[in-house]
C-alpha cells in the first residue's frame, strides 16, 4: 500500500478507555484507519477466508485487499468531527481522540486527514496518534502536529520485520523532539524480554528523554497473561515503564464493544 494514500478510510471508530501508554484510563474516541506500510509476521498467523494472513491483530486495518470493501472512505473532515460529536454528546466532559490503525501517518500528506487533525488541535482536544514511527510529517508545513502525542511503537525484532523498514531514525526523531509529551511504547513476548529486547530498545532510544513503556505482547488474556510477568520483570531490571493492556484485562479483546 502506498505510503500517501488520496483516500483516506475510516475502518471503525468506538468510545472506549484507553488501555496502554501514558494516558491509559482515560476516556477516548478512537478512529482507526485503514492501511499499513508494515506487515509484521512474527506476530503470528490466521486464515481469512481461506487465506492464511501474517500480522498484528489488527489485521483488518492493514490487508486492503481483503477488507477494503468494508473500510469507508472519508471525503470531508466534517464526517469525522460529526462521529466525534457524537460520541461527546454522550457524555459530560471532553474525551480524548486517539488515532490509531492499521498505520495511520500514512495519510501524512492527505488533506482531509490533515484538516481533521486541525480543527482538532484548535478546538483544544488531546490527540494521540499510535504509530510504528517509521513516517514523520511536515511539522513545519503543518504546525499543529506539534500539539499531536504520538505513541511511538517502534517494532522489535520480535516483529518479523527487517531491521531497515522497522526502525527509521529520522521519522523517530522528529516524533520524539517536535510531538507533544510523545512516548515510545515496545511489545515484547517473554522471549524477547529475557533475550535481546533491552538491546534493541536502548538501540532505539538512546539521546532521547521520552518516557518508554513495555508492555506484554497479548490480544487476549490468556497470552496477555502469559507474557506478563516477563515483562514485568523485565521493566524492574532496566528501569522502563510497565504498561498492561486494560482493554484486553477488561473485555478479553482489542476493544470495547
Amino acid at each position: 500500500m502506498a505510503l500517501e494514500e488520496s483516500t483516506l478510510y475510516l475502518v471503525e471508530h468506538f468510545f472506549s478507555i484507553q488501555g496502554e501508554g501514558r494516558y491509559c484510563g482515560v476516556p477516548s474516541v478512537f478512529l482507526r484507519f485503514g492501511g499499513c506500510n508494515l506487515r509484521c509476521p512474527g506476530f503470528g498467523c490466521r486464515e481469512v477466508d481461506g487465506k492464511m494472513v501474517y500480522g498484528c491483530d489488527t489485521i483488518r486495518a492493514v490487508y486492503g485487499g481483503l477488507y477494503r470493501k468494508s473500510w469507508h472512505p472519508v471525503t470531508k473532515e466534517q464526517q469525522i468531527e460529526s462521529i466525534v460529536a457524537e460520541y461527546e454528546n454522550s457524555v459530560t466532559y471532553r474525551p480524548d481522540i486517539v488515532i490509531t490503525g492499521g498505520e495511520p501517518m500514512i495519510y501524512a500528506s492527505n488533506p482531509v486527514f490533515n484538516a481533521m487533525l486541525e480543527k482538532f488541535a484548535a478546538a483544544g482536544y488531546r490527540v494521540t496518534i499510535e504509530t510504528n514511527a517509521t513516517i514523520a510529517p511536515s511539522f513545519l508545513e503543518h504546525p499543529f502536529y506539534g500539539g499531536v502525542t504520538f505513541a511511538m511503537a517502534v517494532k522489535l525484532s520480535g516483529s518479523g520485520e527487517p531491521k531497515n523498514r522497522r526502525v527509521v531514525p529520522e521519522a523517530i526523531k522528529a516524533l520524539a523532539l517536535k510531538g507533544r509529551e510523545s512516548f515510545f511504547k515496545f511489545t515484547l513476548d517473554a522471549s524477547l524480554a529475557e533475550n535481546g529486547g533491552a538491546e534493541q530498545i536502548d538501540e532505539i532510544c538512546t539521546g532521547y528523554s521520552n518516557e518508554i513503556y513495555c508492555m506484554p505482547l497479548g490480544s487476549d488474556e490468556r497470552e496477555l497473561s502469559a507474557n506478563a510477568p516477563a515483562v514485568a520483570e523485565f521493566c524492574l531490571k532496566y528501569g522502563y515503564r510497565y504498561s498492561d493492556r486494560l482493554h484486553v484485562r477488561l473485555w478479553n479483546r482489542e476493544e470495547r464493544r
